[in-house]
């Protein structure tokens, strides 16, 4: 029986390519509210450690609540991203961190209603959050509020300053 020739090695170019790793990023992050409802303000700093670049913002409205300000900053925040990255997201609220890791999936599958079948409250930016979640790879991580974490106090005072201008004041 004849031994079957070796296969020819594939030409260089049609080797499968390697992926890069995702870029990593800190994204801090917190919301304002003078009022509940009330004008309130958002602000976060998104951080690449490896190139040292930095980038803050902050935006307000007129009338709103606290926790559509936690989750705003969080959506402005991750809509700067120009590619998926590992996120290793901080934030003072305990409402955010628990949305997105541990309830949404339970308020999908409910159809955006609670356990106690009420319908979820701020579901708009939620399903803006989910799609995002969807392109990240976002890491948890809760801050106690004003309490002398760099970046948190220094979010707090973007969010004051935006609620404040929206505000008029």
């Amino acid at each position: 029986m004849a031994k079957a020739s070796p296969k020819p090695a594939a030409p260089e170019s049609a080797a499968t390519p390697v992926s890069e790793p995702l870029p990593r990023v800190e994204l801090y992050t917190d919301g304002a509210c003078s009022g509940n409802p009330g004008p309130g303000g958002w602000g976060y700093i998104l951080r690449h450690r490896v190139s040292q670049n930095e980038r803050e913002a902050s935006g307000g409205e007129k009338a709103t609540t606290n926790n559509r300000m936690e989750l705003t900053a969080v959506i402005r925040g991750l809509e700067a991203l120009t590619r998926p990255s590992v996120v290793e997201l901080y934030s003072d609220s305990q409402y955010v961190l628990k949305g997105l890791g541990e309830w949404m999936e339970g308020w999908k599958r409910r159809g955006w209603k609670t356990a106690g079948k009420k319908p979820v409250k701020n579901q708009d930016l939620w399903e803006r959050l989910d799609e995002l979640k969807g392109e990240h790879e976002i890491r948890f991580h809760w801050v106690r509020g004003h309490n002398e974490h760099p970046e948190n106090e220094r979010c707090d005072r973007l969010a004051v300053q935006a609620r404040d201008a929206a505000a008029g004041k």
